[in-house]
């Protein structure tokens, strides 16, 4: 008896025949180039990536990850708001679709998908890859101008991930309300850099202001906690490390963490977390030290010992980005 493959296996399976033909020099040397361009700091007007050469290594390189930082994002919204799940989604700036597969591990079962990026080869390539999801197949790949422009149809949920920073800050502004305005649920993810917070601190005040309730990270909706130019807040998703990787990045290590920051918001009632552990948990000898961002708008360091019995048992288990305690009714 087959057992079906998860999205994470069938979109690593899918991902690994991509290259097949692209000799490894030409598809490393692709990489490299467009990590360059996305980490440019100045906005472009033109689709970063030009064709299907280009496509199939960007998207053999960083769709896992971009995959494994949405999902993160989605689960923590989906502990927040355990009732609801959407009945349509839209992928703004979705590219070969990472966070339409994220959206499927999260939230079983078919639905209205909408993909809207610039990039045609992106488009054709998500086409291709999504045929082995079965939630995905019948998804709907459009071009579109991702700026001031933007106009999107009424839907459950709007999926904004590693876009905004190739925008201009008006852009940015102007693509975050047009997601306001269709949806009753907005995730926006970033990668977690002080560049990258900062633009989801935008994102966050802008859905805020158009009556949104932060679900995630945040265990509130007030002003964030920390001091502008002295942190920012960002977490952290396992990826498994393909050959190409290995091949840009050099190194022996199967795995690399993508740091990334987010912000998950509705117009619906949540149930956010009491606190968020907001660094990596400092395991030392009968304790655990745990950086939180409370309910009450501040930010502290727990000390949970032996002494705490099955608390400490479970902060020895808590990880960075996890809610604490872990279930509400421990609060």
């Amino acid at each position: 008896m087959n057992v079906p493959l998860s999205p994470a296996e069938s979109l690593r399976a899918a991902l690994a025949g991509l290259l097949d033909g692209l000799p490894p020099r030409q598809a490393a040397g692709a990489v490299e180039r467009l990590i360059a361009s996305y980490r440019g700091s100045t906005p472009t007007d033109a689709p970063i990536l030009r064709d299907r050469a280009d496509v199939a290594a960007y998207a053999a390189y960083r769709m896992p990850a971009t995959f494994e930082a949405v999902r993160a994002a989605l689960a923590a919204f989906a502990a927040a708001a355990p009732g609801w799940r959407p009945a349509g989604h839209v992928d703004v700036g979705g590219g070969t679709g990472a966070a339409t597969w994220a959206v499927s591990a999260t939230w079983d079962g078919p639905r209205p998908v909408t993909v809207l990026d610039w990039a045609e080869p992106a488009l054709a390539l998500g086409r291709e890859i999504a045929e082995a999801n079965p939630a995905l197949r019948d998804a709907r790949w459009q071009r579109a101008r991702i700026g001031a422009a933007l106009s999107l149809d009424p839907t459950d949920l709007v999926t904004v991930s590693y876009v905004l920073g190739e925008l201009t800050g008006d852009d940015r502004a102007a693509v975050v309300d047009a997601a306001a305005a269709a949806a009753q649920a907005v995730v926006v993810v970033e990668p977690g850099t002080p560049d990258g917070y900062a633009r989801v601190i935008e994102a966050r005040d802008r859905l805020l202001g158009a009556g949104f309730q932060v679900a995630a990270p945040c265990p509130h909706s007030a002003a964030c906690p920390i001091v502008p130019g002295t942190d920012w807040c960002h977490f952290s998703a396992r990826v498994s490390r393909s050959s190409l990787h290995r091949q840009v990045k050099g190194g022996s290590l199967p795995y690399e963490d993508e740091k990334f920051s987010y912000v998950a918001a509705a117009r619906f009632p949540v149930s956010p977390a009491p606190a968020r552990v907001v660094r990596r948990p400092q395991i030392r000898k009968g304790q655990v030290l745990l950086d939180l961002c409370e309910a009450d708008e501040r930010l502290s360091r727990r000390t949970v010992t032996k002494r705490h019995g099955d608390q400490y048992k479970t902060a020895r288990d808590t990880d960075w980005g996890d809610r604490w305690p872990p279930e509400a009714s421990d609060a």
